[in-house]
């Protein structure tokens, strides 16, 4: 299985509540996760049992090798 997609990571940030319109909040934890609907689809793919792999652009950064570990780690 060859999937052809985007990998990027998701930055998330929880507040205690939900804002109003125009309204910020702070933020009371942060985290990062491995996303993209492709590579979210190749990780499926690996755990479903397919081989799998991924054709998508990450750059030379943190993130970019995180994401390849991330889906070598899935057995993409």
């Amino acid at each position: 299985i060859v999937v052809v997609g985007s990998v990027h990571t998701d930055f998330v940030a929880v507040a205690d509540r939900l804002p109003v319109a125009g309204e910020t909040l702070p933020g009371v934890r942060f985290s990062t996760h491995p996303g993209g609907k492709g590579g979210n689809q190749a990780v499926a793919a690996a755990r479903a049992g397919g081989r799998t792999w991924m054709l998508g652009r990450v750059g030379a950064d943190p993130f970019g090798r995180s994401l390849r570990d991330a889906l070598v780690a899935a057995g993409v």
